[in-house]
């Protein structure tokens, strides 16, 4: 399946998958689908275990959260276009151009070696589940 960019999952909860670059998995992701998934983001996590990808998103912060942030801007292909280490009790400014963010633990894209450019894909678990395997990209045109 590709994504992003069509909704996904249940209304208010998230959907979980992994994190794929060049067809190799850096990690395991939740999608925050629905307005209340959204909101919460990783408000009242101590910790994150992979990444949370929020969609329709310019901004984030981390206001009232335990830990430090890797934020990746990612267009609407699923190119990054800007990433930042995001410390606690602060916000970002918009990314006009980003319509997905993908947030994770302080050190995390170090690990996986993630830049500007790189172009993401999502695989969802209920894909894997139903037998799928196309990682797709994230420009997909599947609905």
């Amino acid at each position: 399946m590709k994504l992003p960019w069509r909704s996904v999952g249940p209304e208010d909860g998230p959907d979980a998958g992994w994190l794929v670059r060049d067809g190799q998995v850096l990690a395991s992701v939740e999608v925050a689908v629905g307005r209340v998934a959204k909101a919460r983001g990783l408000l009242g996590r101590d910790h994150l275990e992979g990444a949370l990808v929020i969609p329709g998103r310019r901004s984030v912060h981390t206001f009232s959260m335990g830990f430090e942030l890797d934020v990746a801007f990612l267009d609407a292909e699923g190119t990054v276009i800007r990433t930042l280490r995001l410390r606690r009790h602060r916000a970002t400014l918009p990314v006009w151009q980003a319509r997905w963010v993908v947030e994770a633990e302080a050190g995390a894209f170090g690990e996986w070696e993630l830049k500007v450019g790189d172009s993401l894909e999502i695989e969802l678990a209920s894909d894997r589940a139903d037998g799928g395997t196309d990682h797709g990209g994230a420009g997909s045109d599947d609905r």
